[in-house]
């Protein structure tokens, strides 16, 4: 896998830190996305279907019932991140529990996006109680949480709600502490069986503790 040079360059700007490190994915896991994004697909008239895992395929025009072209999605996807403080709301419980966990760890945020809508993005984090490190990428986050571990041997623990990228993170690193945390319960249904070694967590109240006591913090 390789590594993205940019995300490089963001991860090389962090004060060194020795304590237990806690990445999190943004979308699904800190901020809710499914909820919010089907919502701006409405005002464009445009509706999701939730038929399979993916967004590709599964928007369609509400009035001809035409399925969007994936090169469509692409740009309905980055007008979304573009809008994202007018649409996306904190995960219930998300705001609190990382809260918790930030006084025994290092707290960074890892999320999948385009580099320019960093800023964006960077500014509806701070607006509603995150004020962690914000990393993008837009490669592989296994190489990504290898760099920001560093060459100290203390635990990591990486919570994300897309299996690919928890599966890139555990063939980096295989001794990371994985989670699973979804925000739009609805779309577990979609999701294939997740590799072993990755905890379930249905909340955040759920999955705080449990990090806690991987992170032994």
């Amino acid at each position: 896998m390789s590594e993205d040079p940019e995300t490089a360059r963001q991860i090389a700007e962090l004060s060194r830190d020795t304590r237990p490190l806690l990445v999190l994915d943004v979308d699904e896991v800190l901020l809710e996305f499914v909820r919010p994004f089907i919502g701006f697909l409405g005002s464009q008239g445009l509706r999701f279907d939730a038929m399979a895992f993916r967004l590709n395929g599964n928007i369609s025009e509400i009035e001809t019932g035409a399925v969007v072209g994936n090169d469509r999605v692409a740009a309905l996807l980055d007008g979304f991140f573009a809008a994202q403080a007018d649409w996306q709301i904190a995960a219930t419980g998300a705001g609190e529990a990382v809260e918790m966990l930030a006084g025994g760890a290092e707290i960074v945020m890892l999320t999948a996006m385009p580099h320019r809508h960093r800023s964006t993005r960077r500014a509806l984090l701070d607006a509603l109680g995150f004020p962690y490190p914000l990393i993008t990428t837009e490669a592989a986050k296994g190489p990504a949480i290898r760099r920001l571990r560093g060459e100290h041997p203390r635990p990591v623990a990486f919570v994300d709600d897309i299996p690919l990228n928890l599966v890139s993170v555990r063939d980096s690193m295989a001794d990371t502490h994985l989670f699973h945390v979804m925000a739009h319960a609805e779309m577990r249904k979609l999701l294939p069986p997740l590799p072993d070694g990755i905890v379930i967590a249905k909340d955040w109240p759920d999955a705080g503790p449990k990090i806690a006591a991987a992170l032994g913090i």
